[in-house]
């Protein structure tokens, strides 16, 4: 069998996750302190559970509608609607699917055609490039700097627009750098695509994780509802990262062929998941605020730590991960972690897993306790020692 002629080159030209890369070196280690996870470490909240477990003892174990339960679909247009004054149609607007990573795959099937650009802010989560990619799509990459607080600025984004660009994904709360943009920030994109035919995908699973002010979305600006999908879910918000459960919504027209998509592709998201996000759709806010106020303590005492220690380290407002710059120790960012894991057993992962732009600083993820994170913090100044 000649496999180079059997599968297909788009496949085959896409790398691997450059974050399981680095995990593979974690393979059997016992004295590792790793803070690479981005996952809640807290249980999912009991009454959430039950309600999944009541759903299995009922035997409410069969296909559901294909965009979801309509309880569900109604409770999350409630959901958008109270707490970031969001209105979209529950029969029309929004389809349930498995976790926010099919959310952003659909979305931009439903939109891209061969050829297409897609621009791309970087660094940013691992999974936007080669979904566009595989899509047929061509990725135009856009580095935000730490100068500018890893936000979008609107004149290097007008730059990178051409006749053939089609979308622009926003992926704010950012993995890994932790930056959010404020209202100022969006109304200055909004000002470069109001008079375009470009669409926006705003990846906001992490909209419930900002710390100094209330998350806003692209789609509340004036003449950006209609060009934006929201893609989000449950996983961070509510630590129900295991239950597979996220969300689009977006303009009918445009929900109407991701519908079809996810229709053959999934059919619909697992039954008893859905349950259980009606219930943290309706009595989850109480949730949501404590982990938040946990995460907060974490952020704080991360990056006051880190800085104590001489490492300078931008201060991350939302989202679970800190992004300290690490170029300032003669180093890359894969051997500076690879040497801190193998001479200081601590992990974290390189920036670089993030996209070219990461080079020079590496992630470093809270959602674990402080006392993990302290042991971490006294590794980490070992390894530094007369590294300058």
């Amino acid at each position: 069998m000649d496999y180079t002629k059997l599968l297909s080159s788009k496949a085959c030209g896409i790398q691997p996750s450059g974050i399981r890369k680095f995990f593979d070196l974690l393979d059997g280690r016992k004295d590792v302190v790793a803070l690479t996870v981005g996952q809640p470490d807290f249980k999912t909240p009991w009454h959430i559970r039950e309600a999944g477990i009541d759903s299995l003892t009922k035997g409410k174990t069969y296909y559901t509608a294909n965009s979801g339960m309509m309880s569900l679909r109604n409770e999350i247009s409630e959901y958008l609607n109270r707490r970031f004054s969001l209105s979209y149609n529950a029969e029309k607007e929004i389809i349930v699917t498995v976790g926010g990573s099919e959310a952003i795959d659909i979305a931009v099937r439903a939109m891209v055609d061969v050829g297409d650009e897609v621009i791309i802010p970087t660094p940013s989560f691992v999974c936007y490039e080669p979904i566009v990619s595989l899509a047929g799509g061509v990725p135009v990459i856009m580095e935000t700097k730490r100068e500018d607080d890893f936000k979008i600025n609107a004149e290097t984004l007008k730059s990178l627009i051409t006749n053939k660009t089609k979308l622009l994904i926003l992926p704010f709360p950012n993995n890994p750098t932790g930056a959010v943009l404020d209202r100022e920030n969006l109304e200055e994109i909004a000002s470069v695509l109001r008079d375009t035919n470009i669409a926006v995908l705003s990846d906001e699973i992490y909209a419930e994780l900002t710390y100094d002010h209330v998350h806003e979305s692209i789609a509340s600006i004036e003449g950006m509802r209609e060009r934006t999908v929201i893609a989000s879910g449950f996983s961070k918000a509510y630590a129900m990262t295991g239950w597979r459960m996220g969300y689009c919504v977006a303009p009918a027209p445009i929900t109407e062929q991701m519908y079809k998509i996810h229709q053959y592709a999934i059919m619909c998201a697992p039954t008893v998941s859905q349950y259980a996000s009606v219930e943290a759709l309706k009595n989850g806010d109480a949730d949501i605020e404590m982990m938040k106020r946990e995460y907060n303590r974490r952020r704080k005492y991360i990056i006051s730590g880190l800085r104590n220690i001489g490492i300078d380290c931008f201060e991350a407002k939302g989202a679970f991960y800190v992004f300290p710059k690490i170029g300032d120790f003669g180093m890359s960012s894969d051997e500076f972690c690879e040497r801190l894991l193998n001479e200081n057993g601590v992990a974290i992962v390189p920036g670089t897993a993030f996209g070219k732009g990461g080079e020079g600083f590496a992630r470093i993820s809270y959602a674990y306790s402080v006392n993990h994170i302290a042991e971490a913090l006294e590794r980490i100044e070992e390894f530094i020692k007369d590294k300058r």
